[in-house]
């Protein structure tokens, strides 16, 4: 059974000779602690996990990568800077006030915070999409797309159309106006977060046409983070009213050509609103954040299989050692195991508090606990 196989029929909930091996990356931070503790410049030189890693034994997975982002993005400046603080503006027309202290390779210790943003009104909106979002514009498709095209057809490992963390329907409007902006404009302006929605829905499925025709995908990734640890930053009504009719529009379009599987990308609590994610067609929601309480055990008790899950690894037994790694694993893989529709990862990226050792130890563990029959 190859990769692409796995892949598909444990979304399907089919038997399986073992999961899928997937993580999805590290601090830069980690990297450089674990470069102290015995990872060698060779291992640091490639590392993308979202791609696998032959050598810590994560399968393969491909991405096409098509850009969907702002053409030409906005020039990106350092306004202000002293010996604790950078302000800028970066390709997307976001001002940010970024912390200098434990950043290392670009990678900052926490996240920046976020002044200003591109969109203020209608009229900014439609010059924003005039001048920087022509579906047509030269480059979003790589230089070297035929090529990838005649690799595809042939491959052994799963698809997915667009980049991981590329597309979604309320991250982009979060992109646009900001997450404070965009909760008043629901109930202020909700005319105008529809005219939103529909011109991203659109612009998506006229960038997207061509690789459609060309190429068999074997999913899509929702890319949302639209959550809090304690609840989503939209109710399910909102929900309902304005994100439901684009994800369904999108997914449908997408299965006609092919696409089998709609995965949902959103750290935070969301349990209010996978009953209308399920309906409007998504089939996985990942990475399934542990200090958020979802728990893909509980979760599959719930749901059945109406939707499968990836992640729900938790970090922070990890950072502890190895008697709480097993315990994790233990309380994860097995219950889940035979039932299908799960795919275990840890919740997000390696923090730095976790050693090398742990990290090479967990990845024995897991490797141990995902072999089937």
């Amino acid at each position: 059974m190859n990769g692409r196989e796995r892949f598909l029929r444990v979304l399907n909930f089919q038997p399986v000779d073992r999961l899928p091996n997937y993580e999805l990356g590290f601090w830069p931070q980690t990297l450089d602690r674990w470069a102290k503790e015995g990872l060698s410049l060779d291992q640091m030189s490639d590392l993308n996990w979202f791609d696998g890693d032959p050598y810590f034994g994560l399968e393969r997975r491909c991405y096409a990568n098509i850009n969907i982002w702002l053409m030409p993005p906005f020039d990106e400046e350092v306004l202000e800077e002293d010996e604790r603080y950078i302000l800028a503006r970066n390709g997307q027309g976001i001002l940010t006030k970024a912390l200098k202290e434990g950043t290392s390779r670009g990678g900052r210790m926490c996240m920046d915070t976020y002044l200003e943003w591109p969109v203020k009104d209608r009229e900014t909106f439609r010059q924003l999409t005039k001048t920087r979002y022509n579906p047509d514009a030269v480059g979003r498709y790589p230089k070297w797309w035929d090529q990838w095209v005649k690799i595809w057809k042939d491959r052994d490992y799963p698809l997915c159309l667009l980049n991981n963390g590329t597309f979604g329907l309320y991250s982009g409007l979060r992109s646009w106006v900001g997450t404070e902006s965009i909760s008043y404009l629901f109930y202020d302006d909700p005319d105008f977060v529809e005219e939103m929605l529909d011109f991203n829905t659109d612009f998506l499925l006229k960038v997207v046409d061509k690789a459609l025709k060309e190429v068999r995908f074997d999913y899509f990734n929702f890319f949302e983070d639209f959550a809090g640890k304690g609840t989503p930053l939209v109710s399910p009504s909102i929900f309902r009213q304005f994100l439901a009719p684009r994800y369904k529009r999108i997914i449908e379009h997408f299965k006609k050509a092919g696409i089998e599987h709609f995965w949902m990308d959103s750290d935070g609590t969301v349990d209010t609103l996978i009953p209308d994610i399920i309906e409007c067609g998504i089939t996985c929601l990942w990475p399934m954040e542990q200090p958020s309480g979802m728990d893909p055990v509980r979760l599959r008790k719930e749901y059945g299989k109406d939707l499968a899950f990836a992640g729900g690894i938790a970090k922070h037994p990890l950072a502890l050692g190895k008697k709480q790694i097993d315990e994790e694993l233990q309380a994860k893989i097995p219950p889940l195991l035979d039932c299908g529709g799960y795919i275990p990862h840890l919740d997000h990226t390696f923090p730095p508090d976790i050693s090398y050792e742990n990290f090479l130890y967990y990845l024995e563990a897991k490797a141990k606990l995902i072999q089937c029959g």
